[in-house]
């Protein structure tokens, strides 16, 4: 039997604040996409459903086509298609039906290294199946289902998990296995994605990256059908801008909604944020987390809207996560209208994330002179050393309701940088244990219900800011 339990007030109450949809919620995502009414198919260029090859040079041959006329839609007759990496251009529309499927090539080289970042890094990097970069005024869209067949990447990643662990070089590992992303719309504006099925990425899923006026929409991702791939996130905004995410339906095997800014050293250089993001009317199922911000917060992440969402056997809720190298900002985070069942954590909240990723050191025998260019820039020291330290402030949590959680809070700041002035209103958790609260200051919880099965199990470190002083 669940016992209520009346929290204790060793916190002290924020300001009250209007806690409704912000004003510019209406201003984001992509404008309407005009494109011309010619249509181009692929197979006029050479691309046949059927092969076992790539049919990507031919699909490019009709997209650039397209383009120099000024602009129209490219479509599949229907059939299945394998692809390597294709290259959207501005005012062109691509169509994917509902009787197309795309496969993933299997090989590499059907993707070539391009300028990109990579959890929060910039660098070579394979370039996604399908890229949007530098392009205005485009859209790739229909009812078909894309399959990226990324098992060979997470093959390649274990394999060489395995070597880097036993180095003591987990630090670099994620970025010297160069996997490929399904979607990746980079430098881009006004762009749209819309009711297609993706699945078995490689590694992340969607990636909106430098770009604004953004629409994610209708989407089904499915990265757990054929086996759990490392990485395989759903969507992430990435330094990014004016975006909407809505409609979506996303089983992966990691974050499933999740904001990033930039990673240490280069974020800090970089320094763009993620801003002015709406997500709503969607679902996480397995994954890491329902909405996550961070760990890449280097730029800042601010001004988000996250509403009537679910989440369905997903590890976290609300996550955020980020490290003492990372550096920025997170504030203004609205969470309203959320229902979660069968989770492991409501709140996860962690300014120490992952040390052993985290926090990059060469080990002995490597020499800095002859280590690649993204390895120097993981090692580059944040001067002065307070600029790596994180914040979060400024959450408000309303109308949600967690049943079967393992835990309502996961909680973690630091004593220099507390977690401050987090609101919840009208919320409830059932869960088995309490978990911990750490380094927190001004939480206003008195919106916030708990039951819980073993309140002698909790673990309750809460730290109130008069104690920072003494903490320090």
């Amino acid at each position: 039997m669940k016992k209520i339990l009346t929290f204790p007030l060793l916190l002290i109450a924020s300001l009250i604040v209007n806690a409704q949809a912000p004003s510019w919620v209406s201003e984001v995502g992509c404008k309407k996409i005009d494109v011309a009414d010619k249509e181009y198919s692929v197979a006029k260029y050479g691309a046949k459903p059927g092969s076992a090859s790539s049919v990507a040079k031919q699909v490019q041959k009709a997209i650039d086509a397209c383009s120099k006329a000024g602009g129209g839609k490219v479509f599949f007759p229907a059939g299945t298609y394998v692809m390597g990496a294709i290259f959207l251009k501005s005012n062109v529309q691509l169509v994917i039906g509902k009787d197309v499927l795309i496969l993933g090539s299997e090989s590499l080289t059907d993707y070539p290294d391009i300028d990109t970042r990579v959890a929060g890094i910039e660098m070579k990097w394979p370039a996604a199946l399908i890229n949007v970069i530098d392009a205005k005024n485009a859209s790739v869209t229909g009812n078909g289902v894309i399959d990226a067949r990324g098992k060979f990447n997470w093959d390649l990643y274990w394999k060489m998990r395995k070597e880097y662990d036993a180095k003591d070089l987990r630090w670099i590992v994620d970025y010297d296995v160069k996997r490929v992303r399904t979607i990746l719309i980079q430098n881009s504006d006004n762009v749209a994605v819309k009711g297609l099925t993706l699945k078995s990425a490689g590694f992340w899923t969607v990636q909106i990256l430098y770009s604004q006026y953004v629409t994610a929409s209708g989407l089904v991702i499915k990265n757990n059908e054929n086996g759990s791939g490392p990485s395989t996130d759903g969507i992430d905004v990435d330094s990014s801008s004016w975006v909407l995410i809505d409609d979506c339906d996303i089983d992966c095997n990691d974050d499933n909604f999740c904001l990033k800014a930039g990673r240490d050293w280069d974020g800090l250089r970089v320094n763009k944020p993620t801003e002015y993001v709406v997500i709503q009317n969607s679902i996480a199922r397995r994954g890491a987390g329902l909405i996550t911000l961070g760990s890449e917060t280097s730029g800042g992440i601010r001004h988000i809207y996250a509403t009537n969402l679910k989440a369905k056997h997903t590890d976290n809720g609300l996550r955020i996560k980020s490290a003492t190298t990372r550096g920025g900002t997170i504030e203004d985070i609205y969470f309203d209208n959320i229902v979660m069942d069968s989770i492991n954590n409501a709140f996860q909240f962690n300014l120490n994330w992952f040390p052993a990723y985290s926090y990059s050191t060469l080990p002995k025998g490597y020499s800095s002179d002859s280590i690649p260019s993204h390895w120097k820039a993981m090692l580059q020291h944040v001067e002065p050393a307070e600029k790596g330290i994180p914040h979060a402030k400024d959450i408000y949590v309303k109308n949600v309701t967690v049943t079967n959680a393992k835990k309502v809070f996961d909680v973690t700041g630091l004593p220099t940088s507390m977690l401050s002035n987090f609101r919840y209103e009208n919320t409830s958790v059932a869960a088995n244990e309490l978990g911990r609260l750490e380094y927190v200051a001004s939480w206003d919880i008195q919106g916030l219900k708990i039951s819980i099965d073993s309140p002698l199990k909790v673990e309750n470190k809460v730290h109130s800011i008069e104690e920072k002083e003494r903490l320090q």
